[in-house]
């Protein structure tokens, strides 16, 4: 499986011949788990069941790490070929929320990758 190469700041890289960067497996599981990990649920318009129910379980509501992290394992193991994913959370700090999802392939590859959720607020304007 291959997918766009994001950098730490969630944008396009390029390889060493000018292309956009592509990663390969198992990295491309990582970052489609925790690509999977920042849709909101809704969000994918084929499948508005896919993603995590920020809107009506996580913001405003102060749900337990506990269950953001299943939320979190749940949204990752919707990625095919992911059989097995660990969330770690490392910040939860102004509606920021920061981890790591581990996910594990078939053959037993391991790989990681960083996210970071923001949490936004509704903000409606007014002339």
């Amino acid at each position: 499986m291959r997918t766009l190469l994001l950098s730490d700041s969630w944008d396009l890289g390029i390889d060493t011949f000018g292309n956009i960067a592509v990663a390969e497996d198992p990295l491309s599981l990582a970052q489609d788990a925790a690509s999977a990990i920042k849709t909101f649920q809704g969000e994918v318009y084929y499948d508005t069941d896919q993603g995590v129910p920020y809107w009506q379980q996580v913001l405003g509501f102060s749900p337990p790490v506990s269950l953001m992290k299943s939320f979190f394992n749940r949204a990752a193991l919707t990625v095919p070929e992911v059989v097995s994913s660990v969330t770690f959370i490392s910040s939860i700090q102004n509606r920021i929320v920061a981890g790591q999802v581990q996910v594990q392939n078939a053959a037993g590859q391991l790989s990681a990758a960083s996210f970071v959720q923001v949490q936004a607020t509704v903000q409606i304007e007014t002339e």
